[in-house]
């Protein structure tokens, strides 16, 4: 059965925001904004995958971050 490349490209998309998330390197809304899901969806893809969350910013670009996301949800 032929692979879905654009699946398959999510997949690897949604590994690496992940990746980044575990790593410290992203907030959660920035993971939520990479991957097109909203912060809640992103929190039950993390929960999903073991990860454990780090509720609210760390650092001062972890909240400007989070204020750029919930200023563009719609």
């Amino acid at each position: 059965m032929p692979t879905d490349r654009h699946s398959l490209q999510n997949e690897e998309e949604l590994a690496t925001t992940i990746g980044l998330y575990v790593l410290g390197e992203i907030s959660l809304g920035k993971a939520a904004e990479r991957t097109g899901v909203t912060r809640w969806e992103m929190e039950e893809i993390l929960q999903e995958a073991g990860v454990e969350l780090r509720l609210g910013p760390l650092t001062k670009d972890d909240l400007d971050d989070e204020i750029d996301v919930a200023l563009d949800i719609e």
